[in-house]
């Protein structure tokens, strides 16, 4: 396994910089931060060539998803993490829209993309955690991920929730004492 690239309390110093939506109407994910001009797909050979052959520029990705969270930066589109998920939380994101992933921010997808390991459309295409609300926490994802572009943290959901300001605290009885 390699390294995991995202830091355990990326949410706590970051903000939403926008979010993807999923065409249940009720489910979406968010995108933090500016993106790392480090990360893994900068330096990969296969995914600067399929850049430049859609004649797309480069540029940083941020880290896609708050308890699934997928580095974009990193995200070489190896998809092992397709191929080892018993719940298909990822999917291509261009096998459903085929855009520029900076474009992505505040669009709706349906889910209805590819979600095998091999059926990329090239090596621009990006792991989207869109269904990341179906994560059955079994880190598998996480132990696979070439470049570890992935953390699985289910406690990032009171994040979540904070930026979506739905976050509801519970009191010893579990009952709604305030919200944050």
């Amino acid at each position: 396994m390699a390294d995991l690239v995202i830091p355990e309390d990326f949410c706590h110093d970051q903000k939403p910089v926008g979010k993807t939506s999923h065409g249940n109407g009720e489910n979406f994910h968010w995108i933090w931060g500016k993106g790392n001009p480090d990360g893994a797909a900068f330096s990969n050979e296969d995914v600067k060539a399929a850049y430049e052959a859609r004649g797309e520029e480069q540029v940083p990705l941020g880290i896609h998803g708050t308890t699934v969270a997928v580095d974009w930066d990193s995200c070489v589109a190896a998809g092992s993490c397709m191929s080892v998920c018993p719940v298909q939380t990822f999917q291509w994101y261009r096998t459903e829209q085929d855009i520029p992933a900076k474009d992505v921010v505040g669009k709706v997808f349906e889910g209805t993309g590819k979600t095998e390991q091999d059926e990329r459309l090239d090596y621009t295409d990006k792991s989207q955690p869109i269904r990341e609300h179906d994560c059955t926490v079994c880190m598998a994802c996480q132990e696979i991920c070439p470049t570890g572009a992935i953390r699985i943290e289910q406690a990032n959901l009171e994040w979540h929730e904070k930026a979506a300001g739905t976050f509801v605290k519970m009191t010893g009885g579990g009952n709604p004492h305030a919200h944050d």
